[in-house]
This record gives C-alpha cells, sequence and structure tokens, in this order.
C-alpha cells in the first residue's frame, strides 16, 4: 500500500464502500432489555451516534440461548430480538453509517445460571481458568464468576450449532444488518475447537489442523450460503494465551485458516491483537505470513492510537483499523481524529450494564464545546 492510503481515505469492503477506515470495534456493554435479551431504543441511540465510523461491528450477539455466557448481552434468536435490532440499523443508516452484526456462541466461556443449571459446552471437557460477568440472581449485583469445567458436545450438536449460525445470519440480514461478522476469537467457541489446548477431541473435529479447522470451516460455508461471502467475515485472536487458550500450533493453524478465507472471498478478516500487560507481540512476521495468504481487506484492533494506526496501513499489513474503548467517550472519534481534536475519557465503572449515564451521554464535539 502506499502512503496515500490514510484513516480517512475510503476503501471497498465486501459490497460496502466505505468513507473512511475507522473502525468501531465490537465491545460488549450488557444493556439489552429483559427478560429475553432483546435491543432497544437505548442501543439505537448508542450506534446511530457513532455512525461516522467507516463501519460500525455490533456488540457480540449469542446465536442461540445455549451461546449466552454473560449478563445482559443481546441475541438474534426471537422475533423480539430482530425487531429490536431494526431499531439499531434503521437508527444507523438513517444517519449515514453501515454495521455488521457480531455473531457469537461462547461455548465453555459461560455458567449453568444461564443453562438452567446444566453445564456450559465446548469441544471438549477440559478444565481451565477463566471468567464470566453476571448478575448474581440472587442478590442483583453484578460481578466476575469463575466458569466451570464445561462438558463436550456431540457430533450431532456440532452440526446443530452451525445451523444456529446459518439461521442468526439470516435473521441479522432481516434486521437490516449489512454483514456479518463470526466471533472466532478471545477463547469463544470458534476459537475453542482451534486449539490444541482447548480441544482434545479424537474425531472428525480434533486432533489434526485439518481437524481443528473443520468446525470453522462449516459456520463460514453456511454462512456464506446463506447470506453471499461480501456479507460474511470473521474475528480471529492468533496470539492470545489467556482463558487456557495457549496453543502451540495456533499461528499455522490461523495461516491455514486465513488462505482458505481468502479463497472464499469474505468481505474482510479482523485480527485482534493482545492488548493487556505483558501480552505476546504481534508480530511483523506474523503480519507478513497473514497478508500473504489473505489479499482481501484485513482490519486490525488492540491498543491503537492514530500513529500507530497510520504505521500498520503504510506497512500494507491491514487496510482498516478498529478502535474500542475510544470509541465509548467519543461518538465522534473520526471526526476528532481527524481534525486533531481532544480525545475524552471513558467512565470504566459503566462499561457494563446500566442505562443512558455512561452510554449513549458522551457528547460529540460541537455539543461539548457549546
Amino acid at each position: 500500500m502506499s502512503d496515500t492510503h490514510t484513516l480517512f481515505s475510503p476503501v471497498q469492503v465486501g459490497h460496502l464502500r466505505l468513507p473512511n477506515r475507522v473502525v468501531m470495534a465490537p465491545m460488549t456493554r450488557a444493556r439489552s432489555s429483559q427478560p429475553g435479551d432483546v435491543p432497544n431504543a437505548m442501543n439505537a441511540t448508542y450506534y446511530a451516534q457513532r455512525a461516522s465510523a467507516g463501519l460500525i461491528v455490533s456488540e457480540a450477539t449469542q446465536i442461540s440461548p445455549q451461546g449466552k455466557g454473560y449478563s445482559f448481552t443481546p441475541g438474534i434468536y426471537s422475533d423480539a430480538q430482530v425487531e429490536g435490532w431494526r431499531l439499531v440499523t434503521r437508527a444507523v443508516h438513517r444517519a449515514g453509517g453501515r454495521i455488521f452484526l457480531q455473531l457469537w456462541h461462547v461455548g465453555r466461556m459461560s455458567h449453568p445460571v444461564f443453562h438452567g443449571g446444566e453445564l456450559p459446552v465446548a469441544p471438549s471437557a477440559v478444565p481451565f481458568e477463566g471468567s464470566i460477568w453476571m448478575v448474581d440472581p440472587a442478590t442483583g449485583e453484578g460481578g466476575m464468576y469463575a466458569c466451570p469445567t464445561p462438558r463436550a458436545l456431540g457430533i450431532d450438536e456440532i452440526h446443530a450449532i452451525v445451523d444456529d449460525y446459518r439461521r442468526a445470519a439470516r435473521r441479522a440480514i432481516e434486521a437490516g444488518f449489512d454483514g456479518v461478522e463470526i466471533h472466532g476469537a478471545n477463547g469463544y467457541l470458534v476459537d475453542q475447537f482451534l486449539r490444541t489446548t482447548s480441544n482434545v477431541r479424537t474425531d472428525a473435529y480434533g486432533g489434526s489442523r485439518e481437524n481443528r479447522l473443520r468446525f470453522l470451516k462449516d459456520v463460514m460455508d453456511a454462512v456464506i450460503e446463506e447470506v453471499g461471502a461480501d456479507r460474511a467475515a470473521i474475528r480471529l485472536a492468533p496470539f492470545l494465551t489467556a482463558r487456557g487458550m495457549a496453543c502451540p500450533d495456533i499461528l499455522p493453524t490461523i495461516l491455514e485458516a486465513a488462505g482458505y478465507l481468502h479463497g472464499k472471498g469474505i468481505a474482510y478478516l479482523h485480527l485482534v491483537e493482545a492488548d493487556w500487560d505483558d501480552a505476546p507481540v504481534f508480530t511483523e512476521a506474523f503480519r507478513r505470513d497473514i497478508r500473504a495468504r489473505f489479499a482481501g481487506p484485513i482490519i486490525v484492533a488492540g491498543n491503537y492510537d492514530q500513529t500507530r494506526a497510520q504505521w500498520v496501513l503504510d506497512k500494507g499489513y491491514a487496510d482498516l483499523v478498529a478502535f474500542g474503548r475510544p470509541f465509548v467517550a467519543n461518538p465522534d472519534l473520526p471526526r476528532r481524529m481527524a481534525e486533531g481534536l481532544p480525545l475524552a475519557s471513558f467512565d470504566g465503572g459503566a462499561l457494563f450494564g446500566g442505562a443512558e449515564q455512561g452510554y449513549n451521554d458522551y457528547p460529540a464535539w460541537a455539543l461539548q464545546e457549546a
């Protein structure tokens, strides 16, 4: 790529022509209406305020009740949820924006409280260290709770989950989304199938690299068949080590996945980088390797600022950069970055749960100045 591709230049992604390369990253905010995990008018306001992003990727959204792992996160499997999301997509489109829905099955990153006392499901019944944000039904207080050892999925159950992804993708398009992104990162179900640490199966879905990739391919094939490759994307986390995911074979596995995804012609590949202290480095060698295998649009995310974002574009390692927490307190983030305006800080205590405070009450720059 040349240095003329700035964060603020247009780019083609799937069937969409985006006005800039500043992506709003998917962020769990846990503000759906209860009961039923239904998106609402407050959510519509929140996303519409941020419609100047080149692309919005919605918060992770469970494809089925089984796929849920956090309190108050929205779904896309009921008619009421589809109607709720329609409020969001209409508001975003009226504001001139574009939005993909992130499709989510958490797998073992869950708790029996969400499943009638039954264990969460996973490729294998492997103990691990992981915790989820949950509101205690007894006290009504939110907090982090440890995940139990999950139970292993049967083959028929795996096939049923693939069908859940297919139906969820169809419902997303019915709800007005411009496309869907499969959440294949951060230690959730698709990621769990990829890694030798979480997948110790000995059947067609475990063991060899080819077998560990089978679930990802089945899901992507189903979604592409349902909505088209130009409306389908996936997020992957190559260097994740937390949550029992430190797999020695994950980088070659993801490179093989990238070649498959390139052949499918998907809308984009979204790579999330480790963003905590002492995290593994997302190496330039790996950036070059994955670019060699996937020539379509690549989105990167992970503690980027404007300078580092421009560096990754100039190098040709990515075509767009996703920003998470900066978009929380700066609904007009692209303008602030383009004009060198100060960035507001966010209220970390209001990230999960609650109402308008710390959610859709952050002003745009002009309103703040007034």
